[in-house]
């Protein structure tokens, strides 16, 4: 048996990056073999172990063979005679086919190496169209990578708008899709996901609310960069800059402008109401993905509020205080911050406005804070029942009053 390190470890290392977990693939094994030599076998669909002292993933090589329609329908072959070339053929891109021998000398019979290089992201071969959720990893990579000048090269863009013609994405599953939306937006450039699936005409299909704002014009008063789509993709670009990691955070600034695809054409670029007309698509997506309960209300809540976060500075004391219990910020006190950075990455992502100061964010942040300091010691004796909750909004709107200067 011969034993290489492959995939992202590789990857990472010639990008100059720290490595994430690495995976291995061995060469001419056998359930037996790996067994015997104490690794604990983890695979469902294909033959995985656990190394025995590191616990890292040690893969038999193995070829598929598509038998079906969508990702799931696969035969595989993890016979010993299979090669590490034929296991690294059936990969998705060339950056991610490189294997590492146990001297540290590479294995690259695709040129993946020389794709680094050239900062492009390029399928191994024909094969890829076999598997649609590729088209997704393409968009997720281009996430972690634009940002160190990766593009994706014509012919692989070609072939993802064939798979998309195909009819293939729709056999994706809402778990296996939701996946790879949330590490995109837990990446560097989230944009970059969302243009490259709009490009080949996956976003309509995964992702039809989203992909529904791209030429919808907004007033370029307010919005110099006039298209709604890519507002939202500058949006979640700040929103990973303000938070970064936080696809929970990037969700809610994905989805936060979804009611501006509903907005009559002509109203148009004005958008009236828009905030409320969004919650029925978020909701809508939500359930068609199983979004987690998290992502689903910070989401909803800033697609309701993010206008009256705006005008903060407008808002009387009992308007705060309202706001803040809609938004369930006293059981769940995390969430109004979440909201502020929410509204700051909307605000600032905007052609020519990303440097911005937004101070309803901390207006916010401070009328929070000081209703959340009312404590039920703090109101008269003898009260009950009804009075008890009255008088704690009284006194929060009052604390509120007190902290920003607004009227009560």
């Amino acid at each position: 048996m011969k034993t290489y390190l492959v995939g992202g470890a590789v990857r990472d290392r010639l990008l100059g990056l720290e490595p994430g977990d690495r995976d291995w693939v061995v060469v001419g094994g056998t359930q037996a073999s790996m067994e015997a030599a104490g690794f604990k076998p983890v695979g469902r669909d294909f033959p995985v172990f656990l190394h025995p002292r590191t616990g890292e993933e040690h893969a038999l090589a193995r070829t598929e063979r598509k038998s079906g329609r969508g990702y799931r329908g696969f035969v595989v072959d993890a016979d010993p005679s299979v090669t590490l070339e034929e296991d690294l053929a059936r990969r998705d891109f060339t950056i991610n086919a490189i294997a590492q021998d146990a001297d540290g000398n590479l294995v690259d019979p695709f040129g993946g190496a020389r794709d680094i290089e050239a900062r492009v992201l390029r399928h191994v071969g024909e094969a890829f169209v076999e598997d649609p959720l590729r088209v997704l990893r393409a968009g997720r990579f281009m996430a972690r990578f634009a940002a160190l000048g990766f593009t994706v090269a014509p012919e692989t863009m070609a072939l993802m708008r064939e798979m998309v013609a195909s009819g293939e994405l729709a056999e994706l599953v809402p778990e296996r899709v939701w996946q790879e939306l949330r590490k995109a937006l837990a990446s560097a450039r989230p944009s970059a996901f969302l243009r490259t699936l709009h490009d080949c005409g996956a976003l309509a299909v995964v992702l039809p609310e989203v992909d529904a704002l791209y030429g919808v014009p907004q007033r370029a008063e307010y919005h110099p960069e006039v298209d709604t789509g890519v507002h939202v993709e500058l949006v979640c670009d700040m929103a990973a800059q303000l938070a970064p990691g936080d696809d929970v955070i990037g969700f809610a600034a994905l989805v936060h402008d979804l009611g501006k695809a509903l907005t009559p054409e002509d109203v148009l670029p004005r958008h009236i109401g828009h905030e409320q007309a969004g919650v029925a698509p978020v909701r809508k997506l939500c359930e068609r993905l199983k979004v987690p309960v998290a992502h689903r209300e910070l989401a909803v809540a800033c697609c309701r509020e993010h206008l009256n976060v705006h005008r903060f500075d407008e808002l009387r004391a009992s308007t705060a205080v309202k706001l803040i219990e809609r938004c369930d910020g006293f059981r769940r006190p995390e969430r109004i911050g979440q909201i502020a950075i929410v509204c700051e990455a909307d605000k600032r992502g905007r052609a020519g406005l990303q440097d911005v100061p937004y101070p309803s964010g901390e207006l916010l942040r401070r009328a929070h804070a000081a209703a959340c300091a009312v404590r039920a010691a703090d109101l008269p004796e003898g009260l009950e029942g009804p009075a008890v909750g009255e008088a704690m909004r009284a006194a929060r709107i009052r604390a509120v009053a007190a902290a920003t200067g607004r009227k009560p």
